[in-house]
């Protein structure tokens, strides 16, 4: 179930601001996955350079990690997702697998071509 993009996240003195991940065209999904909350950082690793994407990705996933952390919804998990291509030709290698384990990024992998989730990584 899709719930939205925005976040409620938590001030100091208790006040709380909608924040919103994503803000590029790839925006962050508020799902539920087998009645856990969580929160997808879809990627399309599209631009130029694969590193580069991958260094935005890392970068943007942390901080949503933290901001998730500080929202009225901590219990939220996020992952990040990116296409199936992506994963096989650069992700699975080193060194953005021990990054990915280090960070505990959790993936989805998706096809882009057939809009369907080929695989899920905890």
């Amino acid at each position: 179930m899709i719930q939205g993009n925005g976040f409620n996240l938590k001030e100091a003195g208790g006040r709380r601001q909608e924040a919103q991940f994503g803000l590029a065209a790839e925006p962050a999904i508020a799902a539920e996955k087998e009645g856990r909350k969580i929160a997808v950082e879809v990627k399309s690793f599209a631009g130029g350079s694969t590193i580069s994407e991958f260094h935005t990705a890392l970068g943007q996933f942390l901080n949503y990690q933290a901001a998730l952390e500080v929202s009225d919804e901590p219990e939220r998990i996020l992952y990040l997702a990116v296409p199936i291509d992506t994963y096989q030709t650069f992700l699975r290698f080193e060194p953005a697998k021990t990054v990915i384990e280090k960070y505990q990024v959790r993936l989805i992998n998706y096809n882009p071509f057939r809009e369907v989730i080929e695989q899920w990584i905890e």
